[in-house]
């Protein structure tokens, strides 16, 4: 039950209709039709066990539906010694799924923000990305929602946020194109207001 009002609420964040998450059952006889749709036959022993696997799997790879980015950011740390410049976690890696295709978007995030007054744990934002990553999602998307999110909940005075990133739907699928990485950047506060800010912020992710 939990869960399901989790995701309703971040559905309605996301400005959407709430969903009803179906069954174990119901999931599992889901892959067994995409298995039969895709010419196997779904009783044969390599896949007794393959829709209990890709449930189970699905389960961890979109678990982002079922965290909540404020929890996250809620606990900052106002004993800063005065500091008031960039902190910047750059190379998160982190494994998405396109929102199109249903398959792997592989990419780092690179985040930045000025601090007004308060600090947030680094490796809570790692774990911000990592909400929005196990979502459906574009690139776009994520890139977004990660500088809204740090923009709203910690209110400093400016975020900086790029992502890298691979998308399989190119390599795997359509014009299949290997090697080929999208660039995402989104701006806030000072970053979005001060172009030498955005060049200190790119300088500091190129060259460290």
């Amino acid at each position: 039950m939990d869960a399901i009002l989790n995701l309703r609420e971040n559905s309605a964040r996301q400005g959407k209709k709430a969903v009803i998450r179906p069954t174990q059952q119901e999931a599992e006889a889901a892959v067994r039709t995409l298995l039969l749709w895709a010419g196997d036959n779904p009783d044969r022993e390599g896949l007794l066990d393959t829709p209990k696997r890709v449930v189970k799997s699905y389960k961890e790879l979109f678990s982002g539906y079922e965290e909540s980015p404020e929890e996250v950011l809620g606990t900052t740390f106002e004993e800063v010694a005065g500091y008031a410049d960039p902190v910047l976690v750059k190379d998160i890696n982190f494994h998405s799924h396109c929102e199109h295709h249903m398959l792997p978007i592989i990419g780092k995030a690179h985040i930045a923000y000025l601090p007004a007054g308060r600090v947030v744990g680094l490796s809570k934002i790692a774990r911000l990305v990592d909400i929005f990553a196990r979502r459906l999602q574009t690139q776009e998307s994520i890139t977004a929602q990660i500088a809204d999110a740090m923009d709203t909940i910690l209110q400093p005075r400016g975020v900086a946020v790029m992502i890298e990133a691979d998308h399989m739907c190119m390599a795997m699928r359509g014009i299949r194109k290997q090697g080929s990485t999208t660039i995402t950047t989104t701006f806030k506060g000072t970053y979005q207001e001060d172009v030498n800010e955005q060049v200190r912020f790119m300088t500091m992710v190129r060259h460290g």
